[in-house]
């Protein structure tokens, strides 16, 4: 019987030292989302600025009829720079279906790349992406002076450029979307006017 209620006595202190232990990371995960703020798309100075017109192309579509790109459309345009030779770029592709079919009511989700036809038909494949548009132009990444990769551009209906950057996972892919509802183009920005 003394066995039993010492058995029970220590059961009942790992249980309690477990609360504590639980309670002090938590507290500690707290902090550290405190000190390291969320970042967004990480925005580049090159081509159109936010707030300019996106250059009016007509793309061809590896996926179905040519594409407008920058003139008003009915609903706004992901555009999302990608490579076949690019791990994060297919990461990211589950996030884009996910965008896509969530926000589908007012946004398209366009992809983009250059390079050999054949390379990109085998992704599209691998990937399951022959519902998206799917533009090879190197004259696209060119007007948007893309240099790195994944570079995604939000455009909206009206043509207007309203948030781009480099984006290498699905949060910064999504703070493209936050800057059409908020208005600000990016986390950095919101950061910059708040310590103005």
């Amino acid at each position: 019987m003394e066995y039993m209620i010492f058995a029970l006595v220590a059961l009942w202190v790992v249980v309690l030292i477990q609360f504590g232990v639980i309670y002090v990371l938590a507290r500690q995960i707290g902090v550290l989302f405190e000190r390291v703020a969320p970042v967004g798309a990480m925005i580049s100075h090159a081509g159109p600025e936010i707030g300019a017109r996106a250059p009016d192309l007509m793309l061809p579509n590896l996926n179905g009829p040519g594409l407008s790109l920058g003139a008003v459309q009915d609903k706004a345009r992901l555009v999302f720079f990608l490579s076949t030779t690019c791990p994060i770029c297919k990461a990211l592709l589950p996030a884009l279906k996910s965008i896509r079919a969530d926000e589908s009511r007012w946004l398209d989700v366009v992809l983009a790349s250059d390079g050999r036809e054949t390379l990109h038909r085998h992704l599209i494949e691998a990937e399951d992406l022959g519902s998206f548009p799917y533009t090879l132009s190197s004259e696209l990444g060119m007007a948007f002076k893309v240099s790195k990769l994944p570079f995604g551009v939000l455009i909206g209906a009206d043509g207007v450029v309203i948030a781009k950057g480099l984006v290498n996972n699905r949060e910064q892919l999504e703070s493209l979307l936050t800057a059409s509802e908020t208005g600000v183009a990016s986390l950095q920005a919101a950061h910059s006017l708040n310590a103005a």
